[in-house]
């Protein structure tokens, strides 16, 4: 099968062509515009989407060197994500199945992410224990196949990312939050600053970072002089670096305790967070340690982007009978039930 993926659940407009077991194009167009307002705009970026969607397309069939006629399928994310940015996505490629008579396969945006992994090789054996950290969610799932997923728990507020980019807001670094707070780490003492662990010792695999952040708040109130912050540059990059090491050791310990109970030798930590150096650093030494073998995607892959849509898709299809539209549809409207707790 030669499967066209395209992704628009954000701020990120990507397309990708996936043949058999490799991906032949993965083009993505950021909207770094968004930087200016500390996040993304959601009108703002549907309509980046509008205009960016079919020139992405095509150079994405271009590098693959294929055309329309060797398209086989569509696969375009149908959610979670930003409402406008999704339809833009999700109506195009309907659109475009439809005019070529070839299947249209909605893909979950989580799901995809879970098998970002298989876009290397190798990649994780079944069953394998997935990390989603990401700035709309962080859960912890089991996944026993294609289609067999059990979610052990996840965040009951802010997600990892969304912590990143919102402590990055308070110290002034801009947006993306979560590359800066990065970059600034490697400068710092990560044990500089004694932050909360919320939910370390909880017993289960929930996740709240809403404390941490508040937390980081109040230390902040501390070096403002008349409602106006005054850090220096090590004081900025020392708070990075604790506040890091604190969602990580969080992230590290449950997802860790997690595969052990399951008796799971294989780890994956994907989504947008995984790109963070610490975490990547710090579950592979673990994984050492302990003989677990830890995949995370290049970054490239990390990120929202339409290959990981293409791959999933390109797994799902030789589960369906038939290769009409309907059937296509319905098929990934069973698959979203194993998310309903993420709708």
């Amino acid at each position: 099968m030669t499967i066209l993926g395209i992704e628009s659940s954000c701020d990120e407009t990507s397309a990708a062509v996936f043949r058999d077991e490799t991906l032949l194009s993965n083009v993505i167009s950021s909207q770094f515009f968004h930087s200016e307002y500390g996040g993304v705009v959601p009108e703002l970026a549907s309509r980046a989407h509008l205009k960016s969607m079919l020139p992405i397309v095509r150079q994405a069939m271009l590098e693959a060197g294929i055309t329309l006629n060797e398209i086989t399928a569509v696969a375009a994310t149908q959610g979670p994500g930003l409402i406008g940015s999704l339809l833009v996505g999700l109506n195009f490629g309907k659109a475009l199945a439809i005019s070529l008579d070839i299947p249209f396969i909605p893909v979950h945006h989580i799901e995809a992410h879970l098998f970002s992994t298989f876009l290397h090789d190798p990649h994780p054996d079944f069953p394998f224990l997935g990390l989603v950290v990401s700035g709309g969610h962080t859960m912890l799932i089991r996944v026993d196949d294609i289609g067999v997923y059990t979610l052990l728990g996840g965040t009951i507020d802010d997600a990892a990312g969304e912590a990143f980019d919102k402590v990055a807001k308070m110290l002034g670094l801009g947006y993306p939050g979560g590359r800066e707070i990065d970059r600034c780490a490697t400068s710092g003492d990560p044990e500089a600053i004694s932050f909360p662990r919320p939910l370390l010792n909880s017993g289960d695999y929930r996740f709240s970072f809403s404390g941490l952040k508040t937390s980081v708040l109040y230390h902040l109130r501390k070096h403002a002089n008349k409602g106006s912050l005054t850090l220096t540059e090590q004081e900025r990059n020392d708070i990075c670096a604790s506040f890091q090491r604190a969602i990580v050791d969080v992230l590290l310990e449950k997802c860790m305790r997690a595969a052990k109970e399951y008796s799971i030798t294989d780890v994956t930590v994907v989504g947008g967070v995984s790109a963070n150096s610490e975490l990547q650093r710090r579950m592979y030494e673990y994984g050492s340690l302990y003989d677990i073998q830890v995949y995370i995607p290049d970054v490239v892959y990390s990120t929202d982007n339409a290959a990981m849509v293409a791959r999933l898709a390109a797994l799902l299809a030789p589960r369906m009978t038939t290769t009409s539209l309907l059937q296509a549809s319905a098929f990934a409207r069973s698959g979203d039930r194993l998310f309903r707790a993420y709708p």
